[in-house]
């Protein structure tokens, strides 16, 4: 593909913000089948709100395509905008489905934000925009739960 206004394939600065990150689609050579493709962020960083502190978390992303696929770079790119970004760990994460629902247009997304403790606890926050397609293979995300040292 040659399309020049994707950031694939030249130089992309970080994104100062998620509100600049720019996320590029690219058609689904497959449309007519319905598949998983996960994406996997095991060191996604953000900001807390309060304190300014960074908050850590592992991002499990799956989707189902339509006519539509996240070009992998621009996620990259729009992920690592979170970590100058102030939000709560609800917030980053439903944000970050919802843009790519809206990208997108998938038949179907989740994304479970695994989040290491803060101030003590672990949050998980897990949301999907429905049910997934009866005919897709969808593993388990393979993230434990968070269980402190032991």
């Amino acid at each position: 593909m040659s399309d020049t206004t994707l950031q694939l394939g030249r130089p992309a600065a970080i994104p100062a913000s998620p509100a600049e990150a720019v996320l590029d689609r690219v058609p689904n050579p497959h449309a007519d089948t319905a598949y998983v493709t996960r994406f996997t962020a095991p060191e996604f960083t953000s900001l807390c709100p309060v304190t300014g502190q960074p908050d850590f978390a592992h991002l499990v992303i799956d989707y189902v395509p339509g006519d539509w696929l996240v070009e992998s770079k621009s996620l990259k790119l729009y992920l690592t905008s979170f970590r100058n970004h102030g939000a709560f760990h609800e917030d980053c994460t439903v944000m970050i489905g919802k843009r790519l629902v809206e990208l997108l247009q998938p038949q179907w997304l989740r994304i479970g934000g695994y989040w290491y403790p803060r101030g003590g606890m672990p949050i998980d926050v897990f949301w999907q925009t429905g049910t997934p397609p009866a005919d897709v293979w969808l593993p388990d995300t393979g993230v434990a739960p968070y269980r402190g040292r032991g």
